[in-house]
């Protein structure tokens, strides 16, 4: 056991992150596998980011002003999602993404099996390391004193933080009642949720989520990396994925409900803007 400690100690801490990353992607594959259930990464999605933080962390001895404020952040913003994705039923049986079954459709069973093996599982995975790399520039920078930077990025961490929290307890309001209603056998008032945050931004909440990885980003920018190093490529991947996934929702959505067009023609997509008159 002190021997572990020791080769955890005296290793790399991103050569260590990205061997359990690697590890999670094979066991969410596996489980995949045996379970035909593709969703284990989202369980994983609110988990990992803030190891990988306390990780980095940890490895200067929790002793780095910077490093322990972003994995207080990490760690906070893990919560709440872990919280939010739970009470809705992700972590039960059956408790998948509705969007894999409609891909799964759309390619077919062996074409979904080449992207599970290569995006579901791996790639994803990866990703939710990558988000948090700029720990690992401040990691290297360590003992930077913090700065007007820092404490700006920190502030607009929490800013986006409650945005996202605003609008998910929103949205859960909204399906709470819409569900309560269907089971009364009444009609719902509204198909979906176009009120509080949603007048501006059809996802304020995907927007948010992304806002908050940009911001911490700009951490590695205040412990004295370049304006523009690699650790940027986790907030640039979780964009490009943000802007796959809700063309998906909204395919969907726009099929289910016919007056959801006239809600994309008002409505910003993600970034909150003034409402337009039809």
């Amino acid at each position: 056991m002190a021997d572990l400690a020791e080769l955890y100690g005296a290793t790399d801490p991103l050569t260590t992150a990205l061997w359990g990353a690697g590890g999670l992607a094979l066991l969410c594959w596996v489980l995949s596998l045996i379970t035909k259930e593709y969703s284990w990464v989202d369980r994983l999605w609110s988990i990992t980011p803030p190891l990988f933080a306390v990780h980095f962390a940890a490895h200067a001895g929790l002793d780095d002003a910077r490093l322990n404020l972003m994995a207080g952040l990490a760690v906070l913003w893990g919560v709440r999602l872990t919280y939010n994705f739970a009470r809705k039923g992700g972590y039960k049986p059956g408790g998948e993404d509705y969007r894999w079954k409609e891909i799964q459709e759309k390619i077919g069973p062996a074409w979904f099996q080449v992207l599970n093996a290569t995006f579901l599982a791996p790639f994803q995975n990866f990703l939710l390391l990558l988000i948090v790399v700029p720990s690992y520039a401040a990691y290297r920078r360590g003992g930077t004193p913090l700065n007007a930077l820092d404490y700006a990025a920190a502030v607009a961490f929490i800013l986006f933080f409650l945005g996202e929290t605003i609008a998910d307890e929103q949205q859960w309001r909204f399906q709470k009642e819409k569900h309560a209603a269907i089971a009364r056998g009444e009609r719902p008032e509204a198909d979906f949720i176009t009120t509080g945050l949603f007048r501006y931004s059809r996802h304020p909440n995907f927007f948010c989520e992304q806002a908050m990885w940009w911001t911490y980003y700009v951490f590695s920018i205040a412990a004295g990396a370049s304006r523009l190093n690699w650790t940027i490529l986790g907030a640039v991947l979780l964009t490009l994925l943000f802007q796959g996934s809700t063309g998906i929702t909204e395919k969907i959505s726009a099929r289910k409900y016919p007056s959801y067009a006239d809600y994309q023609r008002t409505t910003s997509r993600l970034l909150p803007w003034f409402h337009k008159s039809t």
